[in-house]
């Protein structure tokens, strides 16, 4: 979860190329949540994840790492019949040159912390369903003005919303799960660089992060896919409605986890099989740690009455 995928603009301005020219105007991160059952609901505990995305394009002068991790509370309360877990998720964007002699310099940027409730339900038969509602809260410029070395887009608070449905029976995950974006439009700068100067509106956006794996003892194994793309939404400053062309993109990897015990690891890669910009094409790699800090006891079965008969 990032303060927009954009991120990578804040070098990207510094090299002479807009951000909207590549990369799609979704804060949440595509494929961010592949390879988690995110439609089944957790046993009450507290959950610690870190995910990491290297992106590296295939004509940018700048690679763009991300670093989530999330902590998850899986409570006792249920609403409705739907177990409430709690997120908090305070993402670092990191950017790389490549090569030297004018070459972009390494930077990194901590923005948007996340906080949001899921509320999932056990629909029984190794089916889960879930909803997602949150904020990415704006912790940078909030329109105070902006000079070059800044993203429009990071004055605003990204709101998101997701759904999504889990099969989880016989070492199965077969996820899918939808997320849509949208922001406080329009954002207001003073002074600064053209490009970033008076009104800015960010598109809306909707993600849609699929999952196909198979558990074979402490191994798992499979396939996912996701992608992006940017909807035109009613503010006349948004990148779409200024002409820009509409981006987005789908990729299609696999993925490969190992389950050590006190902690779970994921591997995955994905290419992109489609770009709505051309020459703006990425292969992303992905690794992730999974951690159970505290999961509650789980009272054992009553032992079966005896069964007494008279003759």
């Amino acid at each position: 979860m990032m303060k927009n995928w954009l991120a990578a603009g804040a070098v990207a301005l510094s090299v002479g190329m807009t951000g909207t020219a590549a990369f799609a105007q979704t804060t949440t991160v595509p494929g961010e949540q592949v390879g988690l059952a995110v439609g089944a609901p957790l046993p009450e505990g507290v959950y610690a994840l870190n995910t990491f995305l290297y992106r590296s394009p295939d004509v940018s002068p700048v690679d763009v790492g991300i670093n989530i991790p999330i902590l998850l509370w899986s409570t006792p309360w249920k609403i409705l019949d739907a177990r409430v877990e709690l997120a908090v998720a305070p993402p670092t964007v990191f950017s790389f040159g490549r090569g030297r002699n004018g070459a972009a310099l390494d930077t990194s940027i901590n923005v948007g912390t996340f906080v949001g409730g899921i509320f999932a339900w056990d629909l029984g038969n190794n089916v889960g369903v879930s909803y997602l509602a949150g904020v990415y809260l704006n912790e940078l410029n909030a329109g105070r003005g902006c000079g070059i070395g800044c993203l429009p887009i990071l004055s605003s608070n990204t709101y998101r919303q997701g759904f999504a449905i889990s099969y989880t029976g016989d070492g199965w995950n077969l996820t899918a799960n939808l997320t849509y974006n949208f922001y406080d439009t329009p954002s207001f700068f003073s002074g600064g660089s053209p490009l970033v100067r008076g009104p800015y509106a960010p598109s809306d956006a909707l993600n849609l992060d699929l999952t196909a794996t198979k558990k074979f003892g402490k191994w798992e194994i499979g396939a996912i896919g996701y992608g992006t793309t940017d909807l035109a939404n009613n503010s006349r400053f948004s990148p779409v409605a200024l002409g820009g062309a509409r981006a987005g993109y789908f990729a299609l990897g696999g993925l490969i986890g190992y389950d050590f015990g006190p902690f779970t690891v994921q591997g995955y890669a994905a290419r992109h099989i489609v770009n709505r910009v051309a020459g703006a094409e990425a292969t992303e790699g992905w690794f992730r740690v999974i951690v159970p800090l505290y999961t509650a006891a789980v009272a054992p079965a009553p032992a079966p009455a005896p069964l007494i008969r008279k003759y």
